[in-house]
């Protein structure tokens, strides 16, 4: 089980989400999925880039560094959408569309990342 807090905003990004850091899951990721509840989310590890090929449902994208800081924000991305790496994340955090907007967070801001 995955939790999510932003510390600097204090706002609670996943209560419940997963975790993708195999091969297979990190190729699967969210595709397939039609609907991704407020609260739930994927961390991706490694990864530097994402793609929403064969997506249905936009998504928030997070990238983070090494240090759980964000480094920068891909929001509302649209199924097929194709983002550009970025150098220095480490893992990515996929959420609802939206909860970028809704929480603030922004590149800067530093994450509490917990894995159960």
């Amino acid at each position: 089980m995955l939790h999510v807090e932003n510390v600097t905003r204090g706002t609670v990004l996943v209560e419940s989400g997963r975790v993708a850091d195999n091969r297979w899951t990190r190729l699967r990721g969210l595709i397939g999925v039609r609907e991704l509840p407020q609260g739930d989310g994927l961390l991706i590890r490694p990864c530097k880039g994402v793609h929403c090929m064969f997506m249905s449902i936009p998504i928030d994208v997070i990238y983070v560094d090494g240090d759980d800081r964000v480094v920068d924000l891909d929001p509302e991305m649209k199924p097929w959408a194709i983002g550009r790496p970025r150098r220095k994340s480490r893992y990515v955090i996929e959420l609802p569309a939206g909860t970028i907007a809704r929480t603030g967070t922004a590149p800067g801001d530093q994450l509490r990342v917990q894995v159960r």
